[in-house]
């Protein structure tokens, strides 16, 4: 026991400046990740300023039975659901797609112009989007002028209950999508060349390389990441949401995340009860991780651990 000991810190005194460069990633995350999680105990108190957290009133669950009575928190569960679980199917396999295409391209210098392209509006805050969309389809907007000019009537975009979604999953594409592609450009370039070229010798054009060679070469990382992205499906939108809602499309808009803001500050805060409600989405996203890894795990026979 003692050799291997000595051994392991002898490893790591070698290794000092790998682990020098880990500790500040460590503190990060230990700082406010794990230090900050016991403020969970607010979920099971009846939160009074005077007395602090540790001396506040025990609650039990009573936060957590109340998050399934009330309608303006089972309406942001049902959106949450209904939103970020669209969201997988509409913008997942689009870095995918933009990947290939761009692998696609003949010529170093065309690919890397297409990929500064795409990447860029990622830089973009969601304030500045959101003030663009604005600017475009507001009623006194660009699209309304072109509609008006054309001898067409004013719609209001912005108001319509059945456009926001769309609005939520085209914005997120564009602003998103070439950020996302970076990773599996990545896994592409690490594929072997002579793969491709056996497929050549079998008469394989480019599309069947792609869907024979390049997919399956870059199927653990798409398994990874969508595993990782269904581990975030009750958290993911927030700032998109936040600046792009408004009063008129609220009912279909309101997520957990913009629900958790709006009862802490917009309204007399109750911190007991809006920590149980992020408590129980962080429930859930753990939940759907492993459910999601285990899913792929028994069809795939691997998933993300392994």
């Amino acid at each position: 026991m003692q050799i291997r000991t000595r051994r392991l810190f002898r490893d790591i005194w070698k290794a000092r400046y790998v682990y020098m460069l880990l500790s500040f990633g460590l503190a990060y995350f230990i700082v406010f990740h794990y230090v900050p999680m016991s403020g969970i105990v607010l979920a099971f108190k009846k939160y009074n300023a005077r007395l602090g957290i540790w001396g506040s009133d025990w609650t039990g669950l009573d936060h957590f039975r109340r998050i399934f009575i009330t309608p303006g928190a089972v309406a942001a569960i049902k959106n949450t659901f209904e939103i970020n679980l669209t969201r997988l199917l509409f913008q997942f396999p689009m870095p995918i797609l933009l990947a290939l295409l761009i692998n696609e391209m003949r010529g170093t210098r065309i690919k890397r112009i297409y990929q500064t392209i795409f990447t860029f509006p990622h830089f973009l805050s969601w304030v500045v989007v959101s003030t663009i969309l604005m600017n475009f389809l507001a009623n006194s907007g660009m699209v309304n002028a072109v509609i008006v000019s054309i001898g067409g009537k004013k719609y209001n975009f912005l108001s319509d209950e059945r456009l926001f979604r769309p609005l939520l999953y085209i914005t997120q594409n564009w602003k998103e999508m070439g950020w996302s592609s970076i990773i599996y450009i990545a896994a592409i370039s690490s594929i072997d060349l002579s793969l491709y070229e056996a497929a050549t010798v079998d008469g394989a054009g480019r599309f069947k390389q792609a869907l024979y060679v390049t997919l399956p070469g870059i199927k653990a990382t798409i398994i990874t990441l969508f595993i990782l992205q269904v581990g975030r499906v009750m958290n993911s939108g927030f700032e998109q949401i936040f600046y792009m809602q408004n009063p008129a499309v609220k009912s279909v808009s309101d997520i957990l995340d913009t629900y958790i803001y709006s009862i802490t500050f917009d309204a007399v805060p109750n911190y007991g009860f809006s920590t149980a409600v992020g408590l129980f989405k962080s429930v859930i996203n753990l939940v759907m991780l492993i459910g999601a890894n285990a899913i792929i795990k028994k069809f795939n026979g691997s998933g993300m651990f392994n």
